[in-house]
C-alpha cells in the first residue's frame, strides 16, 4: 500500500528532528516597516516600539538634503542608540599605559515621518529592495480557493512578521519579495492559513491555546508547521528548501512537548484535517 502525501511529510519531519538541532533562519527580510529614508534600513525593536507609524523617518537634515521640509506645527519622535566613553580605570598594564573601560551610555535623536513632510514622495515599492519572487500556479489556486471560500481575510504587507489573528480571522504575512525564495514565502503563508482551520466557525481548534510558549500553544505551532509541509508537498513545492528550516522552528517548542509521546501523531493528524479543509473545505 503506498503511503499518503501526508504520511511521507511526517516521517520526514521525524527524521529530520532525530538528527539534532538545526539552527532556524527567518524565511523573509526584515520588512523594515518602519525604516530610515537615506540608509533603508529598518529601526530597532526598541526604537520601532516607540515609533508611531510604519513607514518612512528621516532626521530633520537628512529630510532637507532631500529636499524636504517639516510641516509646520509637526513634532519629531525620539530615537535612541548606545554610544561608548573610555574612562580611565586609574590601574596600568605591563607597559605602564592606563587601562581604560568602555562605558555605554544611550543617545538620542530626533527624526519626521514622510507623512510630516513636504516637497519629497514617499519610495515606490520597487525602490526598496524586494527579492523577484515567481508566482506558482498550484500554490496560487490552494491560496485563492481558500481565501475566496472562507470569510477568513488575508494581508500581504510590507512587515517583520507573520500571523494568524483569530480576533478578527485574519492572516498577516510579509510581501513575496521580503521572502529568499517562492518556497519560503509559501511555507509561511500555508503555516498561518493552517492556524486559521483552527477558528471557532471551522476545526475549532484554537479554544485550548493559552500563553505563548504553553504546551497547548506548542503543540498548534506543530500542527502548523507539519500542515505547511503538507500543503507545499500538495502543491508540488521543492520542500527540500523549506523542511531543515521547519524543523529547526519545531526544535524551538519541544521543551514543552517531550512528555508527550503521542505528540507527533496527534499532530499529524490535526494537520492533515486542517489541509483537508483547506482544500475542500467542510465535509
Amino acid at each position: 500500500m503506498s503511503k499518503s502525501v501526508y504520511e511521507i511529510v511526517t516521517e520526514r519531519i521525524v527524521g529530520e528532528m532525530e538528527k539534532g538541532i538545526i539552527p532556524w533562519h527567518k524565511p523573509w527580510k526584515g520588512g523594515a516597516s518602519k525604516f530610515n529614508r537615506v540608509s533603508k534600513k529598518g529601526y530597532s525593536w526598541l526604537n520601532s516600539m516607540m515609533l508611531p507609524y510604519a513607514g518612512e523617518y528621516a532626521s530633520l537634515k537628512q529630510w532637507n538634503d532631500l529636499g524636504g521640509s517639516i510641516k509646520a506645527g509637526e513634532h519629531g519622535f525620539i530615537v535612541c542608540y548606545w554610544n561608548w566613553l573610555d574612562r580611565p580605570t586609574g590601574a596600568v598594564d605591563v607597559n605602564g599605559d592606563p587601562i581604560m573601560k568602555h562605558i555605554p551610555f544611550l543617545k538620542y535623536y530626533r527624526v519626521w515621518h514622510i507623512s510630516q513632510v513636504d516637497g519629497v514622495e514617499p519610495l515606490s515599492e520597487d525602490k526598496l529592495k524586494l527579492n523577484d519572487i515567481v508566482e506558482v500556479e498550484s500554490a496560487e489556486d490552494i491560496k485563492n480557493t481558500y481565501f475566496d471560500r472562507e470569510a477568513c481575510r488575508l494581508f500581504v504587507e510590507r512587515q517583520d512578521a507573520a500571523y494568524y489573528r483569530p480576533s478578527d480571522d485574519t492572516v498577516h504575512i510579509p510581501l513575496p519579495g521580503q521572502f529568499g525564495c517562492g518556497e519560503e514565502y509559501y511555507a509561511t503563508l500555508f503555516h498561518e492559513m493552517t492556524h486559521s482551520t483552527g477558528h471557532s466557525s471551522r476545526l475549532d481548534r484554537l479554544h485550548d491555546i493559552a500563553a505563548f510558549g504553553s504546551e497547548n500553544y506548542s503543540k498548534e505551532e506543530l500542527v502548523a508547521e507539519m500542515g505547511s509541509a503538507m500543503l507545499s508537498s500538495v502543491a508540488g513545492l521543492d520542500i527540500e528548501k523549506t523542511i531543515k528550516n521547519s524543523v529547526a522552528y519545531l526544535q524551538g517548542w519541544l521543551s514543552a512537548l517531550r512528555n508527550d509521546p503521542k505528540m507527533i501523531v496527534s499532530a499529524a493528524s490535526k494537520a492533515e484535517k486542517a489541509v483537508e479543509y483547506i482544500l475542500h473545505g467542510a465535509k
